[in-house]
């Protein structure tokens, strides 16, 4: 019985070192020098409020791009399974998602950072810290909660994302 337990206590202590989530770094596909006014905000979607949109500044105070963020619902359901996080420039709208790294379609994890799903099968764990450099700055993206009713399903009644834009690397220290 010794053994058990102390097999179960290193177990949670190794699950516990583990608690750290991933970064996973992309470049964007667009690479301009832009650079924005620095901010930080966190979304806090439900069935009741599923979207949510917000305009970043660049640097003179001018509305240049838009983030939005739309719930992704199966065919023939009514229920939300993930979100998923668009950002446009709103002086060249031709591309619908800055935050792709290859505009051709790949289950590749850093072409995927705009789906926060937390579906235990994709690419990007759901908690990890997604950092993307679109043009001269970076977005930093992470799940910090999120919920499902009920517990055993895949629909979710809640999710807070933490946003930040910034035109220094958050990768590296100060």
């Amino acid at each position: 019985m010794k053994w058990v337990v102390a097999g179960m206590i290193l177990i949670a202590s190794g699950l516990g070192a583990q608690s750290t989530p991933p970064t996973i770094y992309a470049e964007s596909f667009r690479k301009h020098e832009t650079h924005i006014t620095e901010e930080s905000f966190e979304a806090k979607l439900s069935p009741d409020n599923p979207t949510y949109r917000e305009r970043i500044k660049d640097l003179s105070g001018n509305d240049r791009y838009e983030l939005t963020i739309a719930p992704q619902i199966p065919e023939g359901d009514n229920k939300i399974t993930s979100w998923r996080v668009a950002l446009r420039d709103l002086q060249h709208s031709i591309y619908s998602n800055l935050l792709v790294a290859d505009q051709q379609p790949s289950a590749d994890a850093k072409n995927n950072l705009w789906w926060l799903n937390p579906n235990g099968l994709v690419a990007v764990p759901i908690r990890a810290r997604r950092i993307v450099k679109v043009d001269g700055f970076y977005v930093v993206m992470q799940v910090k909660d999120y919920h499902f009713t009920p517990l055993d399903s895949p629909y979710l009644d809640s999710m807070t994302v933490k946003f930040a834009f910034m035109d220094s690397d958050p990768r590296i220290s100060k």
